[in-house]
C-alpha cells in the first residue's frame, strides 16, 4: 500500500467518544491488528500530563500529543502544525489516527481537516465513535454530538450491561441513523479493513448549525509527585473524590511494591489499578470533574496531604 503514497492525501481516522468510553483500547487494537500499514497516532489528551500518549507510545509507533484536550478554533492551528510534523517526519505514513479528547466535540476536528491547505495532504476517511454501553448519558449534548459525527459506532463494555439496556441503546442509535454498530469484545470487534479501505462519502464541511461544544464545563487536576504513594491512603483519597469525578487516570508507584508501576483508571464509579510496564517516578495523575461540582483546589490539597504522609 506504499506505492502511490506520494500521489495521494494520507487518510485520517478520527476516534471520538466520551471520557473513559474506551478510545485508547480501540486504538491499541488497531495498532496490534494485522493491517500491515504504517500508522501514526495523534493524541488529544485533556491536560498536560499525557497518560494516553504514554500508553500508546509503548507500541513503538510514533505518537504525537496535542495537550489542550479540546480541538476547537483555538487549537486548529496546533492540529495543522502537528499533522505537518507527522507527514514531514521522514517516516512513510499510510494513515493517521487521531484520538480526540473525551471532552471535545468532533466537529472541531472535522472542520479543521477540511482546511483547504490541509486537504492537499490529508483526507478524512472515517469517524469512529466509541460508546460506553454501561455508562452514558443519552441526554448529554456532547454525547449526542459525538454520536451524530460517527460513520461507525463501537460499543464498549457490553458484557457489563443488562440485555434490556443494551437493546434500548441500540434502538436509540438506530433512531439517530447509526446502522454500522460493532461490539468491541465480540467477534474481534470492528473489522480493521473497514477503517482503512475507501473513505466514507461526506459533504464538504459546512459551518455547524449549533456551536461546537467547548470543554469549559469540565475542570481538571494534573498532579505529580516524585514519591511513591501508600496504597491504602491513595484508595481513601480516590474514594472520597469519586462522587465528584467524571474520569481519572494515571501512573503510580506504590510504597508496598517497590519498582512496580501501576496504571490507574476510573470512569464514573468503576476503578482499576493494574500492573504496567510504563515508566514513572512517583505518581502522575489527571482527575476530571464537572465545573461547579468538582473542587480542583480541594482535590489538589488532598493529594498533596497524601504525598506527605
Amino acid at each position: 500500500m506504499h506505492e502511490d503514497r506520494a500521489a495521494r492525501p494520507v487518510p485520517v481516522v478520527v476516534v471520538t467518544g466520551a471520557l473513559g468510553a474506551g478510545k485508547t483500547s480501540l486504538i491499541n487494537a488497531m495498532l496490534d491488528g494485522d493491517v500491515k500499514l504504517s500508522l501514526a497516532v495523534i493524541v488529544n489528551d485533556f491536560g498536560a500530563i499525557a497518560i494516553d500518549e504514554a500508553i500508546l507510545s509503548a507500541t513503538g509507533l510514533p505518537v504525537f500529543a496535542l495537550k489542550n484536550g479540546c480541538i476547537c478554533c483555538s487549537l486548529q492551528g496546533d492540529l495543522l502544525r502537528t499533522l505537518a510534523g507527522v507527514l514531514s517526519a521522514g517516516r512513510p505514513i499510510d494513515a493517521v489516527v487521531i484520538e480526540a479528547s473525551g471532552v471535545s466535540d468532533p466537529r472541531g476536528i472535522i472542520e479543521a481537516l477540511h482546511d483547504p491547505v490541509l486537504q492537499k495532504a490529508v483526507r478524512l476517511d472515517v469517524v469512529v465513535t466509541v460508546v460506553d454501553a454501561e455508562a452514558h448519558d443519552v441526554a448529554d449534548d456532547l454525547w449526542q454530538a459525538q454520536v451524530r459525527a460517527a460513520d461507525i459506532i463501537v460499543l464498549a463494555k457490553v458484557g457489563e450491561t443488562a440485555a434490556a439496556d443494551h437493546a434500548s441503546l441500540r434502538v436509540r442509535l438506530e433512531g439517530m441513523g447509526k446502522s454500522l454498530v460493532f461490539v468491541a469484545d465480540e467477534g474481534g470487534g470492528i473489522p480493521l479493513e473497514l477503517l482503512f479501505a475507501q473513505p466514507f462519502p461526506r459533504e464538504p464541511a459546512a459551518p455547524a448549525e449549533a456551536p461546537v461544544i467547548r470543554d469549559d464545563r469540565f475542570v481538571q487536576v494534573e498532579w505529580m509527585s516524585l514519591r511513591a504513594v501508600v496504597l491504602a491512603r491513595f484508595r481513601a483519597v480516590i474514594e472520597n473524590l469519586t462522587p465528584r469525578l467524571v474520569r481519572a487516570k494515571g501512573l503510580i508507584r506504590v510504597a508496598e511494591r517497590p519498582g512496580q508501576t501501576f496504571l490507574f483508571q476510573l470512569v464514573g464509579r468503576r476503578a482499576s489499578l493494574l500492573p504496567s510496564d510504563l515508566p514513572v517516578e512517583g505518581a502522575r495523575l489527571v482527575l476530571i470533574g464537572r465545573t461547579g461540582i468538582f473542587d480542583a483546589a480541594a482535590a489538589t490539597a488532598e493529594l498533596e496531604a497524601m504525598a506527605q504522609e
